[in-house]
């Protein structure tokens, strides 16, 4: 699977107006199952993200983690961090997972979330999503499970 954390204030997500998910002070997470993935990978890499210490301690340095502060995740599903650029002008997404695979490890990966004390809300997969968001530093972390030891 593969995430990009945006550290936030306050982010929020809509579809047709309506709003659909929020959350803050905490973590936007974009993510995108791909082919091989399966629930351990799901549960893994909530497991990794709840405990990334990217949160600021008393002394300004990132010691503390989503767990650490109690903060919530806004979790969206984005199959376009499957983007393959490396031949043309038009970026591939072959190897991002079926959207029914897809949507399951996105279901999976936010239920594992919540099932570890992580307040979070979702987007809807597969819509034309708003995301808006307020980044918390900035800090952007990009995690590919693919990578990970």
């Amino acid at each position: 699977m593969r995430a990009l954390l945006q550290r936030v204030t306050e982010a929020s997500v809509k579809v047709d107006d309506r709003l659909i998910g929020r959350c803050g002070p905490g973590l936007l997470i974009l993510v995108c199952a791909m082919q091989g993935d399966d629930k351990t990978t799901a549960a893994k890499l909530a497991a990794k993200i709840s405990k990334l210490r990217i949160f600021k301690d008393d002394q300004g340095k990132m010691n503390r983690s989503l767990l650490d502060i109690g903060g919530s995740a806004l979790v969206v599903s984005q199959f376009t961090l499957a983007a393959d650029t490396s031949s043309g002008n038009r970026p591939g997404f072959s190897t991002a997972a079926r959207p029914d695979e897809g949507r399951a490890l996105y279901e999976g990966f936010a239920a594992e979330l919540s099932r570890l004390g992580i307040p979070t809300e979702t987007g809807e997969f597969g819509a034309d999503m708003a995301v808006s968001l307020v980044n918390d530093g900035p800090v952007t972390i990009w995690i590919d499970t693919e990578n990970q030891a």
